[in-house]
């Protein structure tokens, strides 16, 4: 009996490698993982999105502010999809701003009050895809805010 089991032991010993079961249980720890890390991963991208929005913006909204403080004349602001970045106009001149951010899709600006603004009452909102919110909104008295309605997937 002794002998059959040492001899079993030492068979084994010989023998390299997992088996299937140990391969299957890996498996399943791996997907395990997955599937927890793989949601998480997507919605910190949605988050560095709306970020860039938000940095895009007040790169924006500290740009009309010194164009208002230089000069009362009117300010545009558009975002040139073509060429990839933001451009302010002003008395006819149209300067660059920066680039849009990688990830902010479909950028459209909108300011108001479309006459009469100055660097103490104005406001300018970005409207984007591909965040967990659709728009963020800079005012000259209140600051940046990000719409009240999240995207739902």
């Amino acid at each position: 009996m002794i002998a059959r089991i040492s001899k079993a032991l030492n068979k084994k010993d010989g023998d390299k490698g997992f088996t299937l079961i140990e391969l299957l249980v890996v498996i399943i720890i791996i997907g395990i993982l997955s599937a927890i890390a793989i949601p998480v991963f997507l919605s910190q991208r949605e988050k560095a999105v709306d970020s860039a929005a938000q940095a895009d913006l007040s790169t924006i909204a500290k740009q009309i502010a010194t164009a208002y403080v230089d000069n009362s004349a009117a300010v545009t602001v558009a975002a040139d999809t073509a060429n990839n970045k933001y451009t302010l106009t002003q008395d006819g001149t149209t300067t660059d701003i920066g680039p849009i951010s990688g990830k902010v899709g479909a950028p459209a600006l909108t300011q108001t009050p479309a006459t009469g603004a100055s660097a103490e009452n104005f406001t300018v909102t970005l409207t984007y895809t591909g965040g967990k919110h659709t728009s963020v909104t800079y005012s000259a008295t209140s600051g940046i805010s990000t719409s009240d309605t999240p995207v739902t997937p």
